[in-house]
């Protein structure tokens, strides 16, 4: 095992208002409010959803190809340093990464999904 998974992240236009529903639909509560990123945790104050604002936001239309669907898992890693080489050894391309062993870096996985690896300084 590598990581954990952290939290599943959802692309949206406007965060707060999607927090609105997903809270009252799953009776999770916000923990991090940015504007721009909103963390929903579970009674036990683990977080389970996170919704990222995207500029030009494009809904997916299932089940249409052409218009998929915009989440991305992120992964808790101690080390991003100790952790990058197994994933690429798994097969995953980085997209965006990052010099410091501590925040967050982007890959793709063999197909093209991507997904963050994250510390918990990134929190």
């Amino acid at each position: 095992m590598i990581g954990e998974l952290h939290v599943v992240t959802v692309d949206c236009p406007d965060p707060a208002a999607l927090a609105g529903f997903y809270r009252e639909l799953l009776g999770l509560a916000p923990t991090v409010d940015t504007g721009q990123y909103v963390v929903l945790a579970d009674p036990a104050g683990r977080a389970v959803l996170a919704l990222q604002q995207v500029p030009e936001y494009h809904p997916p239309r299932w089940p249409e190809a052409a218009h998929p669907a915009q989440l991305h898992l992120d992964v808790l890693v101690p080390d991003l340093d100790v952790a990058e080489p197994k994933v690429l050894a798994l097969g995953a391309t980085l997209l965006d990464g990052s010099d410091k062993p501590v925040g967050y870096r982007v890959y793709a996985d063999p197909v093209g999904h991507p997904f963050c690896l994250v510390t918990p300084e990134s929190l």
